[in-house]
This record gives structure tokens, sequence and C-alpha cells, in this order.
């Protein structure tokens, strides 16, 4: 029995073209991951609010190339797709963001985010997510970018908003973090609005 709905996107949109560096504004570029990078991510990952939001810990550069490599794997089998966020002029890691969860066919992916503890209170993350919608709304032709974080989590939220993510609601319990079960905002923004 045929679909009455067309996919939003074709399947390999993105698996069919080498994963792109974004330009953004502020002297900030978005770009592919490289093994190299080893050394930013697992800093990174030692950072205690890092840690508080994330359910996953580094234990050393080695784990981190895994994780690098299998982000390259998930551009190719058009999951997720990562990038780091980087100084233009110098190539330092500030940060990373996200699509997870990618669904080409319904158009839509949710947003993910972390910056360095030295980046932070510089503007990097909602230049660097603002940056990442527009490319997945105007380039790939998504519709709809979900963004979720724990209501506790502040910075994230104001982040959100900074980026033109209204708040949709609260998911009660929905997620297991150290300390355990956290209610998270959703987040969305829509493409055309």
């Amino acid at each position: 029995m045929p679909f009455t709905i067309s996919d939003i996107v074709a399947a390999g949109a993105l698996a069919r073209r080498a994963q792109p560096t974004l330009p953004v504004p502020g002297g900030l570029v978005l770009r592919p991951w490289s093994s190299a990078d080893a050394p930013a991510v697992y800093e990174a990952f030692q950072d205690p609010v890092i840690q508080r939001w994330h359910a996953r810990v580094a234990d050393s550069e080695s784990e981190v190339r895994g994780w690098i490599e299998g982000w390259r794997g998930a551009w190719e089998e058009e999951r997720d797709a990562y990038w780091a966020v980087a100084e233009g002029g110098s190539d330092v890691v500030v940060g990373r963001v996200a699509l997870r969860g990618i669904v080409l066919a319904d158009g839509q992916a949710e947003v993910a985010y972390w910056t360095m503890p030295g980046a932070r209170g510089r503007g990097v993350a909602p230049r660097a997510v603002v940056a990442l919608a527009e490319w997945a709304f105007g380039e790939v032709g998504l519709h709809r970018l979900e963004l979720t974080h724990a209501t506790a989590n502040e910075a994230s939220c104001r982040v959100a908003l900074k980026t033109g993510f209204a708040v949709e609601g609260t998911k009660r319990s929905a997620v297991l973090h150290e300390d355990g079960w956290h209610d998270m905002h959703l987040h969305a923004r829509v493409a055309g609005v």
C-alpha cells in the first residue's frame, strides 16, 4: 500500500555528500570532527558541568577517538550529524553541536550542544545552534527541529530561547542522570516560522 505523503527529505540527502564546514558569525566554524580532536573532547568530558548533563564519561583519549569514528559513521548512516565548533583562525575546539535522531522522511531531528568551560559566556552555543538550524532548514530541507534539556539546566534553556526554540512543554521524569530522573523541557523550531 503506497503512502499518501512523500518523504520530506529523500534518503541519501546527507550520505551522498561530504559533511560540510559551516561558517558561524563571530569567527567560528562548524566542521566535521577529526581524530586529532580527541584531546579536546576528552578534556570537555572531564568538566563537572558537562558530566552533570551527560550520561557518558570519557575514560581516555583512545575511547574518544572511537566516539569520533562513530560520529563520522552516523553521518554516513544519516542518523546523527556531529560538528566541532571551532575558532575560525586557530581551529581550537570550543564546543560541539549536533543533529541527533535524524528522521529524513519526517523532516525532523533533535539539536544538541555543549561548550568547553573556557568558551562559556561568549555566545558560542547560541551562534552555533542558529547556524546549524539555518543549514538544516535551508540546505537539507528539514521541517522541525526539537531541543530538550533538563528543567534544572537553566543555561541550556537560555540557549534554546535565544535561538528561537519555543517551549512546547515539560516531559516529566523523562531522562535518567546520575543524580536521578529529570523532567525535560521540550523546545522546537519549525521551518519558516
